[in-house]
């Protein structure tokens, strides 16, 4: 199980990581877009251009922003989610020991989780397929065709938001439910729990190896001496 988690996990991490590179092209773009429309000899060039071709190269980048803006939120969902990058109401949560924390994620994720990315990825598909079947363009007659194009990339985000999910409940049920040696290395690989419970919960752990060591020296040292 946490064989098939670490690639769901590694899946969603690679692509969030590769989509993060796209902020370099969004900001050249928009700033690219802001200089040549204050400046006056490419902003007569371009309207030049449009009148010939039929396209706005102001509109068109003002799409390709907010496309390459979506692509960027959408395929960064999953890592932001396995990271704990992600917005959270910790206020109760973090006063939770790490195994009544794992339980109430768990729970969350399985009654609450599951079926709302279930519902998007059915949404998102419903309005990619209309878009194809229409074949949608922007809203705007100089702006960029092809809008299916970009709809295509809210399947693969919440999908990728759903693998993501899957491999977190697998090292869930794994560190409650599975052995010492199991649960330690899922929980090495999670990154729900608060840092003040995570911190606290090793101490207690180091303690109690620490004091186990010591009894089995006392131990050996009485059977020394018997």
């Amino acid at each position: 199980m946490l064989k098939l988690a670490k690639l769901l996990d590694q899946v969603a991490r690679n692509v969030g990581r590769l989509a993060g590179w796209l902020i370099v092209p969004l900001v050249f773009i928009i700033l690219f877009d802001v200089v040549t429309r204050k400046l006056d000899f490419t902003r007569l060039m371009f309207s030049e251009w449009g009148v010939h071709s039929g396209f706005s190269v102001s509109t068109m980048l003002q799409d390709f922003q907010w496309h390459l803006h979506a692509v960027l939120l959408l395929l960064s969902f999953g890592l932001g989610y396995l990271t704990n990058a992600h917005v959270r109401v910790d206020i109760f949560r973090e006063m939770l020991p790490r195994r009544k924390q794992a339980w109430l994620e768990l729970i969350g994720l399985i009654v609450l989780g599951i079926p709302f990315l279930i519902l998007m990825i059915k949404f998102s598909w419903d309005q990619f397929y209309i878009s194809l079947l229409q074949n949608e363009g922007s809203e705007s007659m100089t702006g960029i065709p092809k809008r299916f194009i970009v709809k295509s990339f809210m399947v693969i985000g919440f999908l990728l938001v759903f693998a993501a999910v899957l491999a977190t409940i697998m090292r869930l049920i794994v560190f409650l439910k599975g052995s010492q040696s199991e649960s330690d290395e899922a929980i090495g690989d999670l990154s729900i729990f608060s840092d003040q419970s995570t911190s606290l919960a090793e101490a207690q752990r180091a303690a109690e190896e620490l004091l186990m060591k010591e009894k089995a020296a006392d131990a050996l040292k009485n059977q020394s001496t018997t």
